[in-house]
């Protein structure tokens, strides 16, 4: 986990009970869902192994571990848990080099968020090295703290990584309104405590009581985010 701005809980956006805003990455923020698993299917074909189409929903949004586990049983391929988990970073790494396309909405609602000074954590099952790369695109200064796969004993779908950012922000779950892609990452926020918006990118996620799903970040601004705290 990383931190520019420790314990920013006296920080909240004007005449709203929002304290701060978690964001996922993937999906949500850029468009590399499919980059993923591209480079699953690119690196088991290497394997002389092929994904199939049905197994992207189950791995989608996942800890790397947990879809490489699921992956390797699934294709009986001959390769180690470690030994794929780097073989899928170098080749998504090298893709996002190539090409790293945001989300539509996503640079105008960050640029939002920090204009009026909301607090905002970037909470992601991708490892530090692949998190670092792309903020060098969407930009580190956005978040006063981020949070990697590999730096949590339990990432989604736990709450873990929600915790800790919401207290390394030093802000109430319960104030903080996450924004996530994946049914995975739903669950996590969720298990927090915290107010969930869904864009779901690749497999659809239900509205339910205390859940806003929208169709894009074009739908999400600061008082829609406001708004969640009165729900």
């Amino acid at each position: 986990m990383t931190s520019t701005v420790p314990a920013l809980g006296t920080r909240t956006a004007e005449g709203s009970a929002l304290q701060a805003v978690l964001l996922d990455m993937d999906g949500t923020l850029v468009d590399t869902e499919g980059f993923w698993w591209d480079t699953e299917v690119e690196v088991f074909a290497r394997l002389g192994h092929r994904l199939d189409e049905a197994w992207r929903d189950i791995v989608v949004g996942g800890p790397m571990t947990r879809s490489a586990a699921f992956l390797i049983e699934s294709t009986g391929a001959d390769v180690t848990v470690e030994e794929l988990t780097v073989l899928l970073n170098d080749g998504f790494e090298d893709r996002i080099s190539r090409s790293l396309p945001l989300m539509p909405g996503a640079a105008r609602l960050l640029g939002e968020l920090a204009a009026h000074d909301v607090p905002m954590a970037l909470v992601s099952a991708s490892h530090r090295r692949i998190i670092d790369r792309v903020l060098d695109s969407i930009g580190a200064h956005h978040f006063s703290l981020t949070v990697a796969g590999d730096e949590v004993s339990r990432t989604k779908p736990h709450p873990d990584p929600y915790l800790l950012a919401a207290s390394g922000l030093g802000a109430d779950p319960a104030r903080c309104a996450v924004i996530e892609d994946t049914a995975t990452g739903v669950a996590a926020a969720e298990a927090a405590g915290c107010r969930v918006v869904a864009v779901p990118s690749v497999a659809p996620i239900p509205a339910v009581t205390g859940r806003t799903v929208v169709p894009s970040l074009e739908h999400v601004n600061l008082p829609f985010l406001q708004g969640l705290m009165t729900l």
